[in-house]
Formats: C-alpha cells, structure tokens, sequence
C-alpha cells in the first residue's frame, strides 16, 4: 500500500463509489462526480473508489481531496498505467487482478454507491449487489440516476423483478435516487443502523 502521509483512517463510514474512468459527454457527469466527493467529505466519510485520476474518477477523488476528505484507492498493477493512478490519495492500493480489486473494494467499504460509467461500473455494482443477494455481505448499495442516465437499469430492474428472477427483497436492496445528499443520506443511515448495537 502506497499512502500520501495523511492522518490515519476516519472512524466514520466508508463509502465505494463506482464511476467512469472517462468522463462522458455531458460535463453533468463530471460535475456530479466531484459534487459526491464533495458531500462525502462534508459528512466525514471515506472515499472508496477505484484509484484513477482521469474521468468522473478523478474529478470525485481530486473534489473529495480538495475538501479535506479521506480517499482510498484500489487498482491492478496492470491498470495502474493505462487509468493513470492517482499519486495523492490517502491510500493507493494495488492488487494483482481485477477480482482482487473488487474484492478489497469491498473489504474496505460499509456501503456502494454508482454513479454514470459504462461495463466496468455496472461489473463492478452488480458484482457487489449479488455478492449480498447470495449472503457474502450485507451492505447496502444505491446507484445516482444523473439526469435520466440509469432510467433503464432501474426499468430492467423492476421487470426482473415482476419476471421472477429478482426476490422482491433483493429489489428493494438496490435504491434508485436522482439527487447525491439524499441518496448518501440513505447509504450513512443504513450503515449507523447496522452499526448500533441491538437492544
């Protein structure tokens, strides 16, 4: 592990975020990306993200630096070059292999959030979500729909369901939201629900 000198991890929660390592057309995407980094700092949650600095990657990393947050990245030797690693992150771990990304992600984090991104984002969140459906974890996860983007994964979502190939619970367990502050509310509030001991 690679660490920039910054104070040791926050007790707060931690929060993978999955994007695009590019930054799409729309400059929407990229300005969202560096408003979540932003409100995750304001709420002194960790960043967890995929270690880049280009794309809607880099703009969520450099906002949530720029705002005094804490920023752990996960990314292959391999990629560590093409997706141009980001060399000022709290934490910049690199793994071997795209599965060991995903894995360690998930180690690292209470909670997954995407955001716009193209295969690798939705490889990433579905991996996540059916890791939890098969019981390997229980943590919570919400995709932020900007401007319309994921309205047809919400609908492919919700004919599964109807189809049969989705439990209605496991539905439920992937929240759709249109707005960050709201939507991060969501994820931190499910986390301190698990965090609290039982009565």
């Amino acid at each position: 592990m690679q660490s920039s000198g910054r104070a040791e991890r926050p007790a707060g929660p931690r929060i993978c975020v999955f994007c695009g390592s590019s930054s799409g057309d729309d400059p929407i995407f990229r300005i969202t990306a560096a408003a979540v980094g932003q409100e995750l700092a304001a709420r002194g949650a960790a960043l967890v993200y995929g270690g880049g600095r280009v794309g809607c990657m880099g703009a969520l990393a450099d906002a949530a630096l720029a705002a005094g947050g804490y920023v752990i990245g996960v990314i292959p030797e391999a990629l560590a070059a093409r997706e141009v690693a980001h060399g000022s992150l709290s934490e910049l771990h690199l793994v071997a292999s795209m599965h060991e990304r995903k894995a360690l992600m998930t180690t690292l984090c209470d909670a997954f959030l995407a955001l716009p991104g193209g295969f690798g984002t939705l490889d990433e969140l579905f991996e996540a979500v059916t890791w939890r459906q098969l019981g390997y974890h229980t943590k919570p996860a919400a995709v932020l729909n900007v401007d319309g983007y994921y309205d047809a994964l919400q609908r492919f979502c919700d004919d599964a369901e109807r189809a049969g190939f989705l439990r209605a619970a496991d539905r439920a367990g992937l929240v759709f939201g249109d707005e960050a502050a709201p939507l991060l509310e969501t994820l931190c509030a499910a986390i301190r629900a698990k965090r609290s001991p039982s009565p």
